[in-house]
């Protein structure tokens, strides 16, 4: 996939296409020389697939989509010519929104539902931990990093972060969680 770029002032935009609706990823040159990267959010597993050209499809297993939705970032970095690998970077902040179940359905089975949240939950936060810790030892890992969890079970699994190329590195920061419970049938 070849980019096509604009460049505007101190930014430069990466997007597929002629007319895209969003670009893949949107760079910030910064008074210092470093670059702050934007990229756009993907859907998990369904956008890793059409991203990295997978031959199957992963959903609701965060332990496979994340490591994905991370290496499509890279694959973009990659395409830009902007660097090699997620190594040369360092995360500052990302923007998550985390997947709901699809099922049980919450109206049919909300005990069933809270527990499928309840594990997703847990393996978002084993899967970014463990990508930091197994793939990106030596970087810092976000000083801020906020999942947003919709109140429906249509909200597909999506990313999106900002992060600037700079050293020293980061150093470890804190996980806040905002979370809005899905309403059951007895409202």
């Amino acid at each position: 996939m070849a980019f096509n770029i604009k460049k505007r002032g101190k930014l430069t935009y990466y997007y597929p296409g002629e007319h895209p609706v969003l670009s893949a990823l949107v760079t910030e040159e910064m008074p210092d020389g470093d670059l702050k990267i934007y990229f756009a959010g993907l859907t998990g597993g369904y956008s890793a697939k059409g991203v990295l050209n997978l031959p199957e499809l992963v959903t609701m297993d965060p332990a496979q989509e994340i490591p994905l939705v991370l290496k499509s970032w890279e694959f973009w970095l990659q395409e830009a010519g902007i660097c090699d690998s997620l190594r040369q970077i360092d995360f500052i902040e990302v923007h998550a929104f985390g997947c709901q179940p699809k099922s049980p359905n919450p109206l049919v089975d909300p005990l069933g539902y809270a527990a499928e949240q309840d594990r997703l939950r847990k393996a978002y936060a084993e899967a970014y931990s463990g990508f930091f810790r197994d793939y990106l030892p030596d970087n810092g890992v976000p000083a801020r990093f906020t999942v947003h969890l919709e109140g429906t079970f249509y909200v597909s699994c999506g990313a999106a972060a900002g992060m600037v190329l700079s050293t020293p590195r980061a150093s470890p920061g804190r996980t806040r969680k905002s979370a809005r419970n899905f309403p059951t049938a007895a409202g």
